[in-house]
């Protein structure tokens, strides 16, 4: 038997070198090649294609973010405003059982929300490890500290007020008003800052509601602080007109999101997230809206409580709408990249141009 090696035919080896001569030749004096790509059947290489994208690769991550942090929107939102209408109903209303049910509601927003915040980050050591850093040009930084200061403040007005019940000394008094003010100065940034949050990503459909997504959350937030006010039993003229002045912006603003046709804003309109989302402003917006408007000509308190629920409703869908929206958003390739659906063909590359001659310089 014989050990020499196997020698290969050298014929396909020619012909190969040849094709690619060819094809050098051809790029050179046209600009283009015209032959395709030859894909070998099983092979695992990845293709490039006007319906994947860059080889069926996203351009953008999908947001981490579990079902804790939309209900943590939700939640600080309605806690944030719930301080500012407490301390309203303290220098203001002069409605102490408001300004106690609106700070105890305050005070247990802000406890459940560093909760919903830690169970999403997993350990409590990484929301300290958040606050060691401040930074304000960093919407996430700015939140982690409104949020520690916010349930710092609006736990200490809850407490001053609940054993104020008991004992009426003086400087504990001082110490819940003086909490009160803190806690609605930070209730303001608190119940719109998750707006400014999602706004300030490169998830083409948050990005595209930077400026509207901070009062959309937050007049979202202040439809929910009023209704959970007015279910424990405050039927104050003043919480009517807020819901009022809420739910008719609300309204606007779904109005305004169907009127734009913007590619980015597709997943406020279809699939599930649109469904989730339009759901959500209805049930926060025009519903609400028109019930209060009737309960405020008819007197009914039934359609007002009907109208409150809705607008807790809504408002814990319109969370989750967005969320479901910026992960449907991420998926889509083309809205970084600026294509559109119907892509047309590539035009084909042109060759070089020449070097113009040189004129003759003509003589006298």
């Amino acid at each position: 038997m014989s050990t020499e090696p196997l020698r290969q035919d050298p014929a396909p080896q020619r012909a190969s070198e040849a094709r690619l001569l060819q094809l050098r030749r051809e790029g050179e004096t046209r600009g283009r090649v015209e032959g395709a790509g030859v894909h070998p059947p099983g092979a695992p290489f990845p293709k490039a294609s006007p319906e994947t994208g860059y080889y069926g690769v996203p351009m953008l991550k999908q947001p981490q973010w579990k079902w804790e942090v939309p209900l943590y929107f939700f939640v600080g939102g309605a806690a944030g405003s719930a301080a500012v209408i407490g301390a309203m109903a303290n220098w203001v209303g002069r409605d102490p059982e408001l300004r106690r049910n609106a700070r105890l509601v305050a005070a247990a927003g802000g406890m459940i929300s560093t909760g919903l915040l830690v169970a999403d980050l997993g350990r409590p050591a990484r929301f300290l490890n958040m606050l060691r850093v401040f930074k304000k040009q960093s919407a996430m930084s700015m939140g982690a500290w409104t949020l520690a200061a916010f349930s710092s403040f609006s736990g200490a007005t809850a407490f001053a007020e609940l054993i104020g019940e008991w004992f009426d000394f003086a400087p504990l008094r001082v110490l819940g008003n003086i909490s009160e003010a803190f806690s609605a100065a930070l209730g303001l940034p608190f119940h719109n800052y998750t707006g400014v949050l999602i706004g300030a990503t490169a998830i083409p459909v948050w990005n595209q509601n930077i400026t509207t997504l901070p009062i959309h959350f937050g007049m979202s937030g202040l439809n929910s602080a009023v209704s959970i006010l007015e279910l424990v039993g405050h039927n104050n003229a003043a919480l009517n007109l807020l819901g009022i002045g809420a739910s008719a912006f609300e309204t606007y603003e779904g109005l305004h999101l169907e009127q734009r046709p913007e590619a980015a804003l597709d997943p406020l309109k279809h699939g599930l997230s649109g469904w989730i989302t339009r759901l959500g402003g209805v049930l926060s917006g025009p519903a609400p809206l028109s019930l209060r408007l009737a309960a405020q000509i008819s007197g009914s308190q039934k359609m007002r409580r009907a109208a409150c629920w809705s607008s807790i409703a809504g408002s814990l869908l319109t969370r989750y709408g967005w969320m479901q929206a910026g992960k449907a958003s991420a998926q889509n390739w083309r809205l970084p990249l600026e294509v559109p659906k119907s892509t047309p063909e590539a035009p084909k590359l042109q060759s070089k141009p020449q070097l113009p001659q040189a004129r003759a310089i003509k003589t006298a």
